[in-house]
């Protein structure tokens, strides 16, 4: 085999493995996981400033998004950018904040997670593919009491993973698994 045909058989290997391994990474980037930084204090103690997470996307192809989840979504408005927040108002419910608390249906929701009373005076009754969203650390998060309601559709999946940093500091729990949040407030469409 002479040197020439030597190379091109070398460079043609080398493309056809650049081409799989970038049709493997865009079919993972797509349909599966996307990686996320967490921008700000809105979600603490649960997620700080800093974290990187995995959104993954497959769950909200075969099931609907529950109560509890922490989701990244397209932010509201012309910014190009992803927010993470906490479902807290499911499609066709009525969601009411007063007196520093927050009501679904008119039944008080416990937070077990929350420290900090929940400011606002809101009464909406979301629509169809409606969800109302709210940051971990109420003080700080602009969520749907300021830019109301989300669309199903400007989801872009659960966060699932928070993979740095890897060892827990005194501002991060380190690598975990993102569990939901379990309400005894039953979520309204498992009962559709």
């Amino acid at each position: 085999m002479s040197l020439k045909s030597f190379l091109v058989e070398t460079f043609k290997e080398i493309a056809q493995t650049v081409a799989i391994s970038l049709a493997i990474f865009f079919f993972v980037y797509i349909f599966l996981v996307q990686p996320h930084r967490v921008k700000g204090e809105s979600m603490v103690p649960n997620f700080a400033d800093g974290e990187l997470l995995l959104t993954e996307k497959v769950t909200y192809r075969l099931y609907k998004p529950a109560r509890g989840d922490v989701i990244v979504f397209k932010a509201p408005g012309p910014r190009n950018v992803d927010f993470i927040k906490r479902i807290i108002g499911l499609p066709g419910e009525n969601v009411k904040i007063e007196d520093n608390a927050i009501y679904i249906n008119s039944q008080k929701l416990q937070e077990p997670y929350e420290t900090q009373q929940t400011q606002g005076n809101v009464n909406v009754t979301l629509g169809d593919n409606q969800y109302f969203v709210l940051g971990d650390n109420r003080q700080s998060s602009s969520d749907s009491r300021v830019f109301g309601s989300i669309d199903r559709n400007s989801m872009r999946g659960r966060a699932w993973l928070v993979y740095f940093p890897i060892f827990k500091t005194n501002k991060s729990n380190g690598v975990r698994i993102v569990s939901r949040v379990n309400y005894s407030i039953p979520d309204t469409l498992n009962d559709r």
